[in-house]
Parts: C-alpha cells; structure tokens; sequence
C-alpha cells in the first residue's frame, strides 16, 4: 500500500473507530471532535517520522528499527553531546525516528522518541492527564478549563490537541515538554493495582 493510500485507510480506520471512542470517554463528543479538528489541521504537514520497534541490536550508538513495514533500518546516532534519544532504548519498544542522511549516505538520527516510555499517567501541580495507547489522552482533574484528549507524533513533536511540544527530557519517571508558552515538567504516576 502506497503512502497516500495508508494515509487514506487511517482516517477511515478511526472514523469508523471514533462513535465507539467516543462513547468510552468521559468528555463531550464536540470536545473529541475539535480535538481531532485540530490534530488534522497540524497532520496535513508530511510526518517525516518513521515509526517501528526497537531491535535487540540496538547500541548506544546505533538504533535498529524494525519499521512498520517490517524493514529493518539503522540509524547511526549522534554522540557529539547532544541528546537525541528520548525514553530510552529498550528493545521491543514502540520508536519514533526523524533523521537524515548525512555525507556518507548513512540514516543519522535527529530525533529518538520511546513512545513506549512515553505512555503513562503524568502529573504537576495543575495537570493530570494520562497518554493512552490509541491517540487517546485522559485527564484526571475534573475540574480542568483545557484538558487534552489525544495525541501523536509528527515530526518528532508531541501534538496534544492543538497544543504542539518539543520531548526536551523523556525519562522513567519524568517528563519535560517545551513550546513557546515555557517548559512544563511532570512526573510519572505509578498505576496501582487493583
């Protein structure tokens, strides 16, 4: 399936997905369906992520990437002091790469993204919300005047509805997003069990 028709068969896949979506969540339908205005809106840009899982030959200088196609891909990444792995690399991870391809026709990762890792419940003092497999965003505060109702990633940003941030710091129990308004910190809310 070509790129345009992959594109084509999501928004098919989650219009027929989104009545039952809906019906789980605790928000107004018209919230959800701004919010997935407003993710569309910003996913008209090309993504230029590539999506897939993290191989077991991954180092800390090379990623192996098993893409959606099941293509194994290498990414050289950089070592020269800055940061470009977010999350971690585990292997069997759910990953998020944008990269390029430098002078000598190796794929030189930019951006390394553990969406794995990045699942979870995260808190501060006025936010508690909860990244869900899905695209799906929970909030825990009842009372919260611009909650987020879904995610994803385009181009190694982070769009929570309309709201679009950099991961500056992704750990096991921290997050830092970043956009024009500051840098927001969380922290990872251990699930109990029940």
């Amino acid at each position: 399936m070509n790129r345009k028709g992959l594109k084509v068969f999501r928004r098919l896949a989650f219009l027929i997905a989104f009545p039952a979506m809906a019906g789980c969540q605790p928000t107004s339908s018209q919230q959800q369906l701004q919010a997935f205005a407003n993710l569309q809106d910003v996913a008209e840009d090309p993504d230029a992520t590539c999506y897939g899982v993290c191989g077991e030959g991954t180092s800390s200088q090379m990623l192996e990437l098993i893409n959606t196609d099941g293509d194994t891909v290498y990414y050289k990444i950089n070592t020269d002091g800055e940061e470009v792995v977010r999350g971690g690399l585990m292997a069997g991870d759910r990953i998020a790469v944008v990269g390029n391809t430098d002078d000598y026709g190796e794929q030189q990762a930019s951006v390394v993204l553990n969406l794995t890792s990045l699942l979870g419940r995260w808190t501060s003092i006025d936010k508690d919300f909860e990244i869900q497999e899905g695209g799906v965003v929970v909030s825990h505060v009842p009372a919260e005047s611009k909650p987020w109702h879904s995610w994803k990633v385009l181009n190694g940003k982070l769009l929570m509805d309309s709201d679009t941030f950099a991961i500056a710091e992704l750990g096991a129990d921290s997050l830092c997003l970043e956009n024009s308004a500051g840098i927001f910190a969380y922290e990872r809310m251990e699930q109990t069990q029940q």
